[in-house]
């Protein structure tokens, strides 16, 4: 009993890990499909909490049935090979995306918070990456069990203190920011967009686990963990939006009142979870271009990143804003056919 919860643990951490990277834990995630719909985004994380749950577990236990060595085998279960074949494409082109914010995250929080150069933070984190990356799955399960309790602890803190020193009452009152778009429509694509990015690291995690119930409470850990946080951020975030719209790292703001030591610590941490989202996505795709691509795999990790740093240069907030939807729109056919389809016998 204790074995399966260690490894229930181990999955809901590595699972938060994957989706907890440089959009969501600088505040740019948060505010941008949830915080600027006022309340509505409240509801808005409810249901995508509930989505992380379910869908997040599917997609563990399709792998587990299939045995999948990647996340290309369970798109060519969910779609047939053709379409499956596209749809793989799709999140190898996901991945690199997300691992290009990653990248540009880190440079905003160097020169933002801790006044080095963008590229420092950049080509730094890149290396260290590369450095734990050749371990391995290994290395991204020992980094997330390490990470993700951290984060965990901050955002607790962070709703205590938001607890003691605001009104509440506000926050029914809050209207919607001058933002378009449709609440339930953000939170869906919020999800979708996660979940396909997360294809790289939940399919073959599902695969290693021998016991469906490990992976079902792995998921409702992952699932749960996710939604606690998003609401955290969320209430902490609205209490002074005025703020934080126009931070590239707003939730440093949201912290900055515990003190210089302590907000050091978060950035940290902050970048820590960038850290387990980078080389996920980086595994991830170099797994599934290793077959394509004729060079060795070392020398394909590198090559990714060097394109990463490239596309980096746009600018964090450019790519939360508009890529990150792009991909979310294309994720959607991932969730409904989650749903859709049956598990494998």
């Amino acid at each position: 009993m204790t074995n399966r919860w260690m490894n229930s643990l181990k999955i809901g951490f590595t699972y938060i890990g994957t989706v907890v990277g440089a959009g969501f834990a600088s505040g740019q995630e948060i505010l941008q499909f949830f915080s600027l719909f006022g309340w509505w985004g409240t509801i808005g994380i409810m249901v995508s909490t509930v989505l992380f749950i379910w869908l997040g577990t599917r997609m563990m236990l399709m792998g587990h049935l299939l045995q999948a060595k990647s996340y290309e085998e369970v798109n060519h279960y969910l779609f047939g090979e053709r379409i499956g074949h596209w749809v793989s494409i799709f999140v190898g082109i996901t991945l690199f995306g997300v691992t290009t914010a990653m990248m540009a995250g880190t440079g905003a929080l160097f020169e933002e918070q801790i006044g080095l150069s963008f590229h420092v933070g950049v080509i730094g984190t890149a290396v260290l990456a590369y450095m734990v990356i050749i371990r391995g799955m290994e290395g991204i399960l020992s980094i997330n069990a390490l990470v993700v309790p951290l984060m965990l602890l901050f955002m607790l803190l962070i709703g205590i203190h938001s607890w003691q020193t605001r009104d509440f009452s506000q926050l029914a009152q809050l209207e919607p920011s001058n933002h378009t778009g449709n609440w339930l429509f953000s939170a869906l694509t919020y999800v979708a967009f996660n979940l396909a990015m997360s294809q790289a690291v939940l399919v073959p995690l599902g695969a290693e686990i021998s016991d469906k119930i490990t992976i079902r409470i792995g998921g409702w850990i992952g699932g749960v963990g996710l939604g606690l946080m998003l609401l955290i951020g969320h209430i902490a975030m609205q209490l002074r939006l005025d703020q934080m719209i126009s931070l590239d790292i707003p939730m440093a703001l949201v912290i900055e009142v515990l003190g210089v030591g302590i907000k050091m610590f978060f950035l940290l941490v902050m970048w820590g979870e960038v850290f387990t989202t980078l080389i996920g996505n980086v595994y991830g795709l170099a797994a599934n271009l290793e077959s394509a691509v004729p060079m060795g795999k070392k020398r394909l990790m590198a090559l990714i990143f060097i394109c990463a740093y490239a596309f980096s240069l746009l600018g964090f907030p450019t790519l939360v804003s508009y890529l990150y939807p792009l991909f979310g729109y294309c994720g959607m056919f991932i969730i409904a056919l989650l749903i859709v389809r049956k598990l494998p016998a």
